[in-house]
């Protein structure tokens, strides 16, 4: 038997609507648990394990664009571990200026599988931007980044390191701006996530129930 692609979310409640769909039809799926450390265990582990054909890591995000509308469902290409490297009196310095390794991965795509959807960078942080100021500096140092998560880069080196193609798609809940969970609307970004997640399961149902 082939291998089926894996599902990997940081929380039940991202992919709670398609567990369902994804039990009838056998389809392989692991909560990690939220952030960078524990994404990169949980999946390892469940690579060991078990062999894949592919990754499709799922979840929401933010947006520093206010050209992407809340409850959009985007593709990450390219995604960043934005804090790793070092601080000096002029600013931040990328690992990458130290020497010392990468701080950027980019998806892992199968050519028959297509998302159809917006592509966009994105960066992966241990502390969500909440602040003008930090938001600021961000920007002017990563202007071409669109959204950001706690996951998406260290999805994305595992699968590297594994030789796993990997698909990365978020599910946009709130712009990253000054932190008012108020304008947050993480219902709506959840519905579209799974709607968009249960028609690609079936637009690629030769990969994914087979």
């Amino acid at each position: 038997m082939h291998p089926k692609p894996l599902i990997v979310a940081a929380t039940q409640a991202e992919i709670m609507p398609s567990i369902p769909f994804f039990e009838e039809h056998r389809i392989p799926y692991i909560v990690t648990g939220v952030g960078m450390l524990a994404t990169t265990y949980a999946l390892t582990k469940a690579l060991a394990r078990s062999p894949s054909s592919l990754v499709l890591n799922v979840g929401i995000a933010g947006s520093f664009s206010h050209n992407i509308a809340i409850g959009s469902v985007v593709e990450i290409i390219h995604d960043t571990l934005s804090e790793l490297g070092a601080e000096s009196s002029e600013g931040f310095i990328p690992i990458e200026e130290l020497g010392f390794g990468s701080s950027s991965w980019s998806s892992l795509p199968i050519d028959s599988v297509q998302t159809d959807l917006p592509r966009v960078q994105a960066i992966t942080v241990n502390k969500v931007h909440g602040s003008l100021t930090s938001i600021a500096h961000l920007q002017k140092r990563l202007p071409e980044i669109h959204v950001e998560s706690m996951e998406g880069a260290a999805a994305f080196y595992v699968c590297h390191e594994e030789n796993m193609p990997c698909i990365q798609v978020r599910s946009i809940s709130n712009y990253v701006e000054a932190r008012d969970k108020s304008a947050w609307d993480i219902p709506l970004a959840i519905r579209n996530l799974n709607h968009w997640l249960n028609n690609f399961l079936t637009s690629n149902s030769a990969l994914f129930l087979r």
